[in-house]
């Protein structure tokens, strides 16, 4: 199930939050995206991580049930937005029947999306994955378990089909106290030379300073 939408709106009456900065965790694994490569933001909201690959020089696409967030973007060269139900049962636009180098997840869940996101990742693509975990609602909404990652939900998503690059599962202070998980994996299990059957590790880029 989806989280609820954040508080406050953008100056074109978007019931999404206003824009806001990407992720710090978005942009710090951001490098690793094949150069060039299309990047799917997935639950898009206000576009903030599609407007940020977008600025990187990577196509993009938006999806989402609702696109006011990102209605300025409209019919701007390299910027696809559809809107779907990610949640009706149906099979999800660009999910079906794309494959993009990068999969962009944040402050959302449904379970059920899980394989559907995993396939459409080209070979060599990167999951970002950052949304509420189990003991979130200490600290207020999302509250419910339908919305919040148990620990060790996303490395379990990932066994068998992606290669772990970095996971987290914690509370933050910042941009607001929450619990969290978080996940970058690349779609890359080919063993790599000298490694006794294990995948060649990404490099890891440096954390962003505080």
């Amino acid at each position: 199930m989806s989280t609820p939408p954040s508080a406050g709106s953008p100056p074109n009456g978007s019931p999404h939050a206003a824009i806001s900065p990407p992720s710090p965790w978005v942009l710090r694994f951001a490098p690793l995206v094949r150069a060039g490569g299309p990047v799917l933001d997935l639950a898009c909201g206000s576009g903030r991580h599609l407007r940020l690959f977008q600025t990187r020089n990577h196509p993009v696409a938006g999806l989402d049930r609702d696109l006011r967030g990102v209605a300025d973007l409209t019919g701007t060269a390299g910027v696809e937005l559809v809107e779907a139900d990610l949640e009706n049962g149906a099979p999800v636009p660009l999910l079906r029947d794309r494959r993009f180098a990068a999969i962009v997840v944040t402050n959302y869940l449904h379970r059920p999306l899980f394989p559907a996101i995993l396939d459409a990742l080209e070979p060599g693509g990167l999951l970002l994955y950052e949304t509420f975990a189990l003991g979130n609602a200490r600290f207020g909404r999302p509250a419910s378990p339908a919305f919040l990652l148990r620990n060790g939900e996303l490395l379990e998503v990932a066994r068998g089909r992606l290669q772990v690059v970095a996971y987290e599962h914690g509370e933050v202070a910042s941009p607001k106290a929450a619990m969290v998980q978080r996940l970058c994996a690349v779609k890359d299990l080919e063993a790599g030379h000298g490694l006794d059957g294990d995948p060649e590790p990404r490099p890891l880029p440096h954390p962003l300073p505080a």
